[in-house]
């Protein structure tokens, strides 16, 4: 009887990389840029530094994973809200109750601030990675607002590509804002996001 051969070493790289993101997340999110060490992400997830290098050049690199990770899952939050089914103001409650939990989340806010502090500093190729994560925002929301506006039969003031960078530089502020100050309430963003597409 044959015996059943266990994980690829293709499938156990994979798992590997997949514990190491998952722990470099939570200590990145909890501790910040500066604080986490790949020592500190290989001993937390149970593997050696070599793991970490065999997977990810620099700490840079894991952290721009961590965070495109982040930056993918409240894109498609953000989509999942507008492309719901209902009125358009139940569309618009489905966005406020995403902002209300995530526009300054301390641990999601301050690492992307920190980092791209970090990146602008360090060297232009890490800056311009970090900025086209901001250009991948802003594209994703110029299609939201498009696709909206559109079933609300409503004409943008501006054109949507310089709505669409406004509203995530209004996010983007708030979000700052709130992690310092957490009394703060995202309801201005979700009314401004109103404003705009009332007919």
């Amino acid at each position: 009887m044959a015996r059943a051969s266990g994980p690829s070493r293709a499938e156990r790289q994979a798992r590997t990389r997949e514990l190491l993101v998952a722990t470099a997340r939570r200590l990145f999110l909890r501790d910040g840029y500066h604080a986490t060490t790949l020592d500190r992400v290989a001993e937390a997830a149970g593997f050696s530094k070599g793991a970490v290098y065999s997977n990810f050049a620099t700490k840079d690199e894991l952290c721009q994973t961590v965070i495109d990770e982040v930056r993918a899952e409240q894109v498609g939050a953000v989509i999942e809200a507008f492309g719901a089914e209902g009125t358009a103001e139940d569309r618009l409650a489905v966005f406020d109750a995403w902002a209300e939990r995530t526009i300054g989340d301390p641990g999601w806010t301050l690492l992307e601030a920190e980092f791209a502090i970090h990146a602008t500093r360090r060297d232009p190729e890490l800056r311009e990675r970090v900025a086209e994560g901001g250009r991948r925002w802003g594209e994703a929301l110029r299609a939201l607002l498009e696709e909206e506006s559109r079933r609300r039969g409503v004409t943008l003031p501006l054109p949507s590509a310089d709505v669409a960078e406004a509203l995530l530089s209004l996010g983007v502020g708030l979000g700052l804002r709130r992690a310092v100050d957490p009394a703060l309430s995202s309801q201005p963003l979700t009314e401004v996001v109103r404003l705009l597409l009332t007919p």
